[in-house]
């Protein structure tokens, strides 16, 4: 009877071991519902199981629920079997608030329970900072170095070596690792598929899928592959343009593929949802946000999807709506995309059809959500060159130099150049158009863009006559003048060839040349205004000035 009872609980031991290995499996797979299914259900079973506690959390946190992993992890703590497990899930929770030493105590109090054999733990604690929202690779490799002088033969111990060099950007060892842990467990096909993204990584596109090909071979069920073919090919369109189309096809397809094999949570639609975001496919985004939106207790970043489809299919208002509301909700984490969005969407509700200038108010607004999102994230300044070139080409040109004056005042930015040009060009165009009038405050501003433009890049001649162009409109002759004989000095320098092609700036500048020495140096002028005549003999107001300067 003993022997029986003994039996039992073994197998009763071996089968919940079994759940959790399923359990894993699934989490490897990323097919998260079913392993929250299966680790409640030995939960339920057996409430003493701290590793099920501690990987229902690790599920929860994966899936940005922390609230709920922070639920499991303190019922696991006082659980009898590995509970102390939950500490290193309660740690990650300190890492991602920024309170490394209370997720350092935590950490320290599992490390200095540990057998001598123990490696496990280092390995857990190692992922937490990996995965934290704040990571520390380095930290990280520390960890795992200690847990490889236990069992350097481990496959899981290689495998997230294998994640925190890469994570480090150390590309050698991280082939290494990765390979050590599929040859010491060809069963952890994880490790062979990231073989083929560290190939992704060096933008060896071809190479990459040929890798995804032979773990797809092994088990093409196996849906991350899918995944990781479909980043792939979206990265591969994008570096090679003339791909594109072909190749964002392909990983949209290849996304589907990898839904399917994973699993519709939310979770796993809103990851769906990003990647249609980078594949620019908005129209497949709105379908799948109003889906999500039809789900009850909806995580508010559904909000941002419908936001963003609404402004791209033409529904401004929606699209208003939706990204205000995320933007002002206090759960909400915000990213630099969100007040991008949100500001052209003011832009674009502020247009009115027709009319060269736009709704203040709502430029104002804009501009200051492209300031927050420059704020979470320098580089969305890069996006004020295609947002204020828009509204140039639109003949927006006071919206166009409120946009461009953002990214306009930074050196170091790669558009610095550019942008100044835009920056005094539209200033300039919004002080011409008809019934304009002028502001000299601001003008005053293109000229100092127009000087950064010639300061970085002399040859730019166009800035040069712009700036000389500008000039004449705040009244300042003299400067204008000077300008103007810039232009002619730096294109006559460059040979008859190019006086030819710019002729009619020759004559713009030599005129108003004219015009400034008229009042006080008749010979000087005279001479400017005979050069127009020897570009054209019929020009009609150097012929008209000659004859006023004669009379004076």
């Amino acid at each position: 009877m003993k022997f029986l009872t003994f039996v039992l609980l073994l197998t009763g031991f071996l089968a919940k071991a079994q759940d959790v290995d399923q359990a894993n499996k699934a989490i490897d797979a990323e097919q998260y519902e079913k392993a929250k299914g299966l680790l409640k259900s030995i939960i339920k079973a057996k409430p003493d199981n701290g590793r099920a506690t501690f990987l229902l959390g690790n599920v929860y946190l994966t899936q940005n629920m922390p609230d709920s992993a922070k639920i499991y992890f303190n019922k696991g703590l006082t659980a009898k079997e590995e509970g102390k497990l939950n500490s290193i899930g309660l740690g990650q929770l300190d890492l991602d608030a920024k309170n490394i030493s209370a997720a350092k105590a935590k950490f320290d109090a599992v490390i200095n329970d540990m057998r001598r054999r123990d490696f496990e733990e280092y390995i857990f604690i190692a992922r937490a900072y990996m995965n934290s929202e704040n990571p520390d690779y380095k930290k990280a490799i520390e960890l795992l170095n200690l847990a490889k002088e236990k069992n350097a033969n481990d496959p899981q111990v290689q495998l997230a070596l294998g994640d925190a060099y890469y994570g480090n950007k150390d590309q050698n060892n991280a082939y290494v690792a990765y390979r050590n842990a599929y040859q010491a467990d060809n069963s952890v096909i994880r490790a062979k598929m990231q073989l083929g993204v560290l190939l992704k990584g060096a933008k060896a596109y071809t190479e990459a899928v040929k890798a995804y090909n032979e773990v797809i071979a092994l088990n093409p069920n196996y849906g991350p592959v899918y995944r990781e073919l479909a980043e792939t090919y979206y990265l591969w369109g994008n570096n090679e343009p003339n791909t594109y189309k072909e190749n964002i096809k392909k990983a949209l397809a290849f996304y589907e593929k990898y839904m399917t094999l994973t699993d519709y949570s939310l979770t796993s639609r809103m990851r769906h949802a990003d990647f249609l975001i980078l594949a620019k496919d908005f129209k497949a985004l709105e379908v799948e946000a109003n889906k999500m939106k039809e789900i009850a207790g909806v995580n508010p970043r559904i909000l941002r999807y419908l936001g963003y489809s609404a402004y791209e299919n033409g529904n401004v208002d929606s699209a208003l709506k939706a990204l205000n509301d995320y933007t002002s909700n206090p759960s909400s984490k915000v990213i630099a995309l969100d007040y991008l969005f949100l500001g052209k969407a003011k832009l674009k509700k502020g247009m009115t059809e027709g009319a060269k200038v736009m709704d203040s108010l709502q430029v104002e607004s804009a501009v200051q959500d492209f300031k927050k999102a420059i704020q979470i994230d320098p580089l969305a300044e890069m996006n004020m060159n295609e947002i204020g070139k828009d509204l140039y080409e639109a003949k927006l040109f006071g919206a166009a130099a409120s946009v461009f004056e953002i990214s306009a005042n930074n050196p170091e930015s790669k558009n610095f150049l550019i942008d100044n040009f835009y920056l005094g060009n539209s200033i300039y165009y919004n002080n011409t158009f008809q019934g304009a009038k002028v502001d000299k405050a601001m003008l005053q501003k293109a000229d100092t863009a127009f000087g950064n433009v010639i300061t970085a890049s002399p040859g730019t001649f166009d800035a040069i006559i712009f700036r000389a162009r500008t000039n004449k409109l705040m009244e300042n002759d003299e400067m204008m003048a000077k300008y103007y004989q810039e232009y002619v000095d730096a294109v006559t320098a460059k040979g008859p060839e190019e006086v030819t092609k710019n002729k009619a700036k020759f004559i713009e500048a030599y005129n108003n040349i004219a015009s400034h020495y008229a009042n006080f140096d008749k010979i000087k002028a005279k001479e400017y205004l005979n050069k127009t005549l020897a570009l054209d003999p019929e020009n009609a107001y150097a012929l008209e000035a000659i004859k006023l300067i004669g009379k004076k």
